[in-house]
C-alpha cells in the first residue's frame, strides 16, 4: 500500500509504483475550456487531473500543435501515466492534431479516446479518476453509457388544475 502514496511537491505530482490518470478535453472553439470550468463547479480539486486543449477560431492546426507540445513539456507527465481523451468530434482537426503530438511524445499508447463529449461523460471520468476503482475498459463503457443516457428531450409535466382553482 505504501507504494501507492502520491506526493505533491510544488504543485507537481510525484508517484511511486502506480500510474496517474488524466482527463484531456479536446475541442473546436472554447468548448473544452467551458467544459473544464463547469467540471470545477462540480468537482473542485478533482479538476487537477483535467486539462483543456482547444483550437480557437483564430488558431491554425500548427498553433494547436505548438500549444500541445508546450503543454506536454510543462506538465512533464510520467511515461506510465494514462490519459482519457474526450473530444468533440472524432476525426476533427483538433483531435487529430493533439493525437499526432501525443504520438510523437510516446503517449498515444497510454491514451483512450472517446468522441462526442458531453458534460455527463466528462463528469463521470473525473469522478472515476479519483475513485480509481474501474478499469479503463469499464470506465469507457460507463462514460459512453452515461453520455448517451444524458441525451434526451425535456418534456415539461402537464399542469393539472387544483380542486381549489375550480
Amino acid at each position: 500500500m505504501k507504494d501507492q502514496f502520491i506526493f505533491k511537491i510544488i504543485g507537481k505530482r510525484y508517484q511511486r509504483g502506480i500510474e496517474l490518470r488524466y482527463l484531456i478535453l479536446v475541442s473546436h472553439g472554447r468548448l473544452a475550456e467551458g467544459m473544464k470550468t463547469a467540471l470545477e463547479m462540480f468537482s473542485g480539486d478533482a479538476t487537477d487531473q483535467s486539462y483543456a486543449l482547444c483550437l480557437h477560431k483564430e488558431m491554425t492546426a500548427a498553433d494547436l500543435k505548438h500549444a500541445t507540445e508546450e503543454f506536454l513539456k510543462k506538465q512533464n507527465f510520467a511515461k506510465n501515466d494514462r490519459f482519457i481523451i474526450l473530444a468533440d468530434i472524432i476525426g476533427g482537426s483538433p483531435l487529430t492534431t493533439v493525437l499526432d503530438v501525443f504520438s510523437n511524445y510516446g503517449f498515444l499508447q497510454q491514451s483512450t479516446v472517446v468522441g462526442g463529449m458531453n458534460f455527463s461523460m466528462a463528469l463521470n471520468v473525473i469522478i472515476n479518476l479519483n475513485l480509481n476503482i474501474l478499469s479503463e475498459e469499464e470506465l469507457v463503457n460507463k462514460v459512453l453509457s452515461e453520455g448517451q443516457a444524458a441525451i434526451k428531450q425535456y418534456e415539461p409535466e402537464a399542469e393539472t388544475a387544483d380542486e381549489d382553482d375550480i
